[in-house]
């Protein structure tokens, strides 16, 4: 059966939140109390990388939309990396700039699967208390990168931050209308969504447009994943950092094969034009980048390759 763009659109808002609390068939990675921190310097912002966890996930056809599974293969064992699974990681960032600390998504809290709900852990590593950060920068409203800002029981885990959300993401995801036309499996990321912010303290709350700067950052529109992702960046040329969220998603797939679609973008097409359009300006200008998904120690370049790009993670 042939799947619209609605269809498509249904079944990623579906899988958004799948992928935030992943499959049964995942483990846990372990890791030791500190390892999950990698922090970069360039005299004007300070950049940490803080991992809330990583889990292995299987491989199989579904993955990438529209390659096949032995091209995938392929790909990760060019790269020397497992056939079978994909080691997963969460990692949102911390930027110290303009006398603030900065939180890029904030992971699960305690409320994925084993072998995530590290970030705090990591940010003690790194010297950082949880109650010091001032700003929290929203990509987009996935499971995985939203669930952090509430715990279980329903407190808020940064009560006094300031919380930036593009706004077309948040006129998304707490549509009634989008809600009630979105199939029943996709319902879980709209509930989500209703979870953390319902009665979130709306002083707390700020809305902004994607390309408008926020605090000193720019904000870049990186819609396709989800409706109204955003990436981040502060500095400008080689003295830059630019956190890309999910735009490239797994890097040894998405950045070296940009034309690839991950199954959890709601409307692919476009993810890939952003994805192309993102990973070409990185190339230009230099600069650090960051991903949510990539692997440690998660901060590095985009160079050019014959087809498409590399991440070469910073050494």
């Amino acid at each position: 059966m042939e799947l619209k763009r609605r269809d498509l659109m249904g079944v990623g808002m579906g899988i958004g939140l799948t992928w935030a609390f992943l499959p049964i068939h995942v483990s846990m990675a372990k890791a030791e109390a500190g390892s999950g921190v990698t922090k970069t310097s360039n005299g004007k912002f300070t950049v940490y990388a803080l991992s809330d966890g990583t889990v292995r996930r299987p491989l199989d056809a579904g993955f990438v939309r529209n390659a096949n599974l032995s091209e995938v293969q392929a790909a990760l064992a060019e790269q020397r990396l497992p056939t079978d699974h994909i080691m997963v990681p969460y990692t949102p960032f911390v930027v110290e700039a303009n006398g603030k600390r900065f939180l890029m998504d904030t992971g699960f809290a305690d409320n994925g699967p084993e072998g995530t709900g590290r970030l705090h852990e990591n940010m003690r590593a790194a010297g950082i208390e949880p109650n010091t950060i001032d700003v929290i920068l929203m990509s987009h409203l996935h499971g995985d990168h939203i669930n952090g800002l509430r715990r279980k029981d329903g407190s808020l885990v940064y009560p006094d931050a300031k919380v930036y959300i593009p706004r077309p993401e948040y006129e998304h995801w707490m549509s009634e209308e989008k809600m009630n036309a979105a199939p029943e499996a996709a319902q879980g990321g709209f509930k989500t969504v209703r979870r953390v912010l319902q009665d979130y303290p709306q002083d707390r709350l700020e809305m902004f447009d994607p390309g408008k700067p926020v605090e000193g950052f720019e904000t870049i529109a990186g819609f396709g994943h989800s409706p109204g992702q955003t990436a981040f960046s502060v500095g400008s040329g080689a003295e830059s950092f630019t956190y890309l969220a999910d735009v490239a998603h797994y890097p040894a797939l998405f950045v070296r094969h940009p034309h690839w679609q991950v199954q959890f973008d709601m409307n692919p097409d476009v993810a890939q034009t952003t994805r192309h359009e993102l990973l070409a300006r990185m190339k230009e200008q230099g600069g650090l980048v960051g991903g949510y998904h990539f692997p440690f120690p998660s901060i590095g370049t985009i160079a050019a390759r014959e087809e498409g790009y590399s991440f070469e993670a910073k050494a």
